[in-house]
């Protein structure tokens, strides 16, 4: 199937406006009303944007015409910029962890959830529609890097989903006997959410790496 550049291009445009928006959102709701959890989603959205610049200048540089491409070797560009990506995600899953168990350690956090279940709504209906957007759209692409980006959007939308689910359950609490333990509720979602998506990237970085190392030894098999 043959690529499709321009459609590949601008879906990770789209991508890219799409996660700034969310990622300002996220971090400026969660600064406001305190929410750990919050952040963390608008900090992923803040990462994502930066990994699809990256696989945006990842394209361009596959796709730029060279006079003498054999002298570089574009088929690892993809799987490069995936492996990195899925790096970058587990990194930030780890210290979002961390921060998860102090603030559990401190206490727990209390926050807003009416504000939050508002926010938890609009969020989980955007990351759904990116999503199936980018997968909907992306077998026409044929792009890996379309791919990555869906996994990336598939991902958020767990993350909205957990959220939104966390502070239902946040709010029920507050509404008995055991209101004291609602404010762990923040803390313990991002510890969920860092444990289970903590497989995802591990999982991308590994199949570009199996790439990778599969090119390399057919290179080297053919010289």
């Amino acid at each position: 199937m043959t690529r499709n550049i321009q459609l590949e291009r601008n879906l990770l445009h789209f991508s890219t406006l799409f996660a700034l928006l969310f990622a300002v959102m996220g971090i400026s709701l969660g600064a406001w009303i305190g929410s750990l959890v919050i952040v963390f989603d608008g900090a992923y959205s803040l990462v994502s944007l930066f990994l699809t610049l990256v696989s945006v200048a990842a394209a361009s540089y596959i796709h730029k015409p060279r006079k003498h491409p054999s002298a570089i070797n574009i088929t690892k560009v993809e799987p490069m910029v995936i492996a990195f990506k899925g790096l970058v995600i587990t990194l930030m899953c780890c210290i979002s962890f961390a921060s998860a168990i102090e603030a559990i350690l401190n206490g727990g956090r209390d926050v807003n959830t009416g504000v939050a279940l508002i926010f938890g709504v609009i969020n989980v209906l955007g990351c759904i529609g990116a999503y199936w957007l980018m997968v909907k759209k992306g077998k026409r692409a044929n792009s890996g890097l379309v791919d990555a980006e869906a996994k990336q959007w598939l991902m958020d939308t767990v993350i909205s989903i957990a959220v939104m689910i966390g502070f239902v359950l946040a709010k029920i609490l507050s509404l008995t006997e055991y209101q004291s333990y609602a404010v762990y509720a923040d803390p313990v979602m991002v510890i969920i959410v860092s444990i289970y998506f903590i497989i995802v990237p591990l999982k991308m970085t590994y199949e570009a790496i199996q790439q990778l190392v599969s090119d390399q030894q057919l290179a080297s098999d053919n010289n």
